[in-house]
């Protein structure tokens, strides 16, 4: 397939590899984070890391939207089911991942919430129209990637003025978690050399709002694309800086990323949301201005608003290592529950359940059959 077949290229991927290997400096790490887990499972799908020198690593980053949101705000969401008797309209993903007690989206829904799932925004105007008499909600989560068509709901809610449409936002942004990761960064926790910024989010708020990281925190990012070669090729532009000693933003992925971004989509979001003073996400705590919120201009269309319930705490399974696993801190492997107690089938956390999560990707393409190890090397001092 054209502009597929190409960024999968066995023999250049073979070439690059011996590249990698020769310019990877034998006495010194490469500690490499993929932030975003289109990537982790690009890697691990297509064999990157085997091609990977022994001293170069992945380091796993967040992943996904679904993996870093906090069991408080699944619990919440059933909340507005059963307490106001809303119509809650979700992504697949999301119908799985454990909330407190166990509890999760699908089981509320086997219990008889009325929670279904959508494909998309569209999906769920689509539900409010065919039924005035049901106040729907929207379950909206993502990065700056799903961002855009949240906004674009909550102008069509507002132009065809239907009243029993509203939105529960947990949009996040990237720059905020990956400032959360590097300025936790070293001795006792994860050890960054240069990272992998996102691919898709990249395309909307473009290149230029990752100059924090070598101005700040002084490490190299390259923006890379989503296929293997990309990856590698990716791979192999933070090895030279690196060895340079150079600290800049670099953007592997030019078909598709500016340094702008994508000036539409970034409008739409200003005139319907507008940032939080700050967010929890599974993993990271409480980052301040790091999530969105629906705009005082839409909060008639707010089901936080709308439908106020008791904000919860919720607490993880006990043993389930995902926070530190989004963290970058921990392996999937070096969790005790992952494939013993906890697979696709039996999720205890949210790496397991999304298709971007990294639990997801080891337990896809084998890499639970890797020796289970007691601590990663190189993550603590």
């Amino acid at each position: 397939m054209k502009y597929v077949d190409e960024f999968r290229d066995g023999d250049l991927a073979r070439r690059l590899a011996r590249t990698i290997a020769a310019e990877a400096d034998p006495r010194r790490e490469y500690r490499l984070m993929e932030f975003c887990g289109g990537h982790t499972h690009a890697i691990h799908r297509y064999g990157v890391a085997d091609l990977m020198p022994p001293n170069l690593r992945f380091v796993h980053g967040p992943g996904c939207p679904v993996c870093v949101l906090p069991m408080a705000r699944i619990d919440e969401a059933i909340a507005m089911t059963s307490e106001h008797g809303v119509t809650l309209c979700t992504y697949g993903d999301l119908m799985r991942v454990p909330a407190s007690e166990r509890r999760s989206l699908l089981k509320a829904k086997a219990a008889g919430a009325d929670i279904r799932m959508i494909y998309s925004t569209q999906d769920a105007l689509a539900c409010a129209r065919r039924d005035p008499a049901r106040q729907v909600v929207l379950f909206a989560i993502g990065f700056e990637t799903t961002t855009p068509p949240t906004a674009v709901a909550l102008q069509s809610a507002r132009a065809e003025g239907l009243r029993n449409f509203s939105v529960f936002c947990n949009h996040v942004l990237t720059p905020p978690a990956l400032a959360g990761i590097l300025s936790s960064s070293g001795p006792g926790g994860v050890q960054i050399d240069g990272i992998l910024g996102p691919s898709h989010v990249s395309t909307v708020i473009g290149s230029n709002a990752y100059a924090f990281v070598p101005d700040r925190f002084g490490k190299p990012l390259v923006i890379a694309g989503f296929e293997p070669l990309d990856v590698m090729q990716s791979t192999l532009m933070l090895v030279r800086q690196i060895n340079q000693g150079r600290c800049v933003i670099e953007n592997q992925y030019t078909r598709a990323v500016t340094p702008a971004g994508n000036r539409k989509a970034r409008a739409l979001i200003a005139a319907t949301m507008t940032v939080r003073e700050r967010f929890e996400w599974r993993g990271l705590g409480w980052l301040p201005a790091s999530a969105m919120r629906i705009a005082d201009a839409y909060a008639d269309l707010d089901a936080e608003q709308r439908f106020p319930v008791a904000a919860g705490s919720g607490r993880e399974v006990r043993g389930c290592e995902c926070p530190s696993v989004l963290r970058g801190v921990l392996e999937p492997t070096d969790c005790k529950l992952f494939g013993v107690v906890c697979t696709p089938e039996n999720p205890m956390g949210a790496c397991m359940v999304s298709s971007e999560g990294a639990c997801a990707a080891y337990w896809s393409y084998g890499r639970f059959r890797q020796p289970r190890k007691t601590a990663r090397a190189g993550a603590a001092a």
